[in-house]
């Protein structure tokens, strides 16, 4: 069985204009959502063993926060080309990865994040499912697993969502 984490990165700020996309930091709200989602995911198992994450400043910086409630015991992949990654780009990673590893969490960006929930997700929690059809909010959480054994088994609709949580929900 493998378990997936897909993280949209927490929200950012608009405050400086003359940043380019890629280097928008969190603003103040993202900070708190991205905390709270780190507190999350510290109390739930299988704990990711991997992080694939965008090198864009917010999406680094949402995964900071997670690896502060690790303890920083959370390796991660930052990669400039994962910013704005599409699904087949994600697919392509996970199929890449180590059988080694049981649980990968991706830090990234919409649509993206959407786009591979919804690729994976073929079963599991209608509720969750339905919240997640509606919006994939900045700083949401979909957990999937699949009972592949071997990544590059990974394929469509194979995967069970088994949550979906946004940070109004932890609040």
């Amino acid at each position: 069985m493998k378990t997936i984490y897909l993280l949209r990165h927490a929200k950012s700020s608009w405050k400086d204009p003359t940043l380019a996309d890629f280097d928008r930091p969190l603003n103040k709200r993202g900070k708190r959502a991205a905390k709270n989602m780190a507190v999350y995911l510290g109390g739930h198992n299988p704990r990711p063993e991997l992080v694939l994450c965008s090198a864009a400043k917010r999406t680094v910086s949402t995964l900071e926060k997670v690896q502060a409630q690790f303890d920083g015991d959370l390796p991660a992949v930052i990669d400039d080309a994962l910013y704005h990654a599409d699904a087949s780009v994600w697919v392509r990673r996970l199929r890449a990865l180590d059988d080694a590893v049981g649980a990968v969490m991706i830090v990234g960006h919409n649509p993206g994040m959407e786009e591979l929930a919804h690729f994976l997700a073929g079963s599991g929690d209608e509720e969750a499912y339905s919240r997640m059809a509606v919006k994939f909010p900045t700083a949401a959480l979909a957990v999937l697993q699949t009972d592949i054994a071997h990544w590059r088994d990974i394929e469509r609709d194979g995967a069970q969502l088994i949550a979906f949580v946004s940070p109004h929900d932890l609040e």
